[in-house]
């Protein structure tokens, strides 16, 4: 699978922004719950079994950090940055991410449901069995990006850019690829429709096409040799 092209970022935040409030301060707006956490970074944080009970973050920069367990379900994060994060047993259901970035992020199985982003970039990250679902996604590019076994079902879809992506397995269900140019990733086994309808109007390389007839049951003819 060919390196994607670093995907352009959406956050409005200095990515060298101080450290302005500490660990302990971080977690009491998160008890507190719909609390405001704003203009500040936290580096090498380790953040476990907590709950952000609607907290919003807004210019803020996650450099190093590990989350385990941590529930971010109905939070609004804005012009926010994830840098070499880990978030591991992490939600983000219901909750809006507005122009945040993921830069060489460890997520794996990090849930979306039912959640809005408008302006997120992933890069070199790791997203492998993400779930998607239900949420409404606008301008997300991502790039270098694994998101084997993903599951997009019934996601409302636009302004999606893919370079270099793992899609292995994915599973692709009443939502709209229209449009998605999928000629630089890895489709191997993605999973949609009987009539295929989520792939209508997406944008695939000649290999790929060859590899989705299989899916629809077409054989390819070979041109024989003829012997001089």
């Amino acid at each position: 699978m060919p390196r994607g092209r670093q995907a352009r970022g959406f956050a409005r935040v200095a990515p060298e922004l101080g450290e302005h409030m500490d660990l302990e301060v971080l977690l009491a707006k998160m008890a507190e719950g719909d609390d405001l956490v704003r203009g500040t970074a936290l580096v090498g944080a380790e953040i476990s079994d907590v709950s952000a009970r609607g907290t919003s973050f807004e210019s803020v920069v996650f450099r190093g950090c590990v989350f385990e367990g941590v529930d971010l379900s109905n939070c609004t994060f804005t012009d926010v940055l994830f840098s070499g994060c880990r978030l591991m047993r992490c939600k983000m259901e219901r909750t809006w991410l507005n122009r945040v970035d993921f830069r060489s992020c460890s997520a794996p199985g990090m849930s979306f449901l039912k959640g809005r982003l408008t302006g997120v970039s992933m890069v070199d990250s790791q997203f492998s069995y993400c779930d998607f679902s239900e949420a409404s996604v606008s301008s997300l590019r991502a790039s270098s990006t694994s998101l084997v076994e993903s599951n997009v079902y019934s996601t409302r879809l636009s302004r999606v850019e893919l370079d270099g992506c793992d899609l292995t397995r994915s599973t692709v269900f009443r939502a709209s690829l229209a449009g998605v140019d999928l000629s630089t990733c890895d489709i191997t086994g993605i999973r949609v429709s009987s009539d295929f309808h989520e792939l209508r109007g997406a944008i695939v390389g000649e290999e790929q096409a060859v590899q989705l007839a299989t899916l629809l049951g077409i054989r390819i003819k070979e041109e024989e040799a003829w012997l001089s």
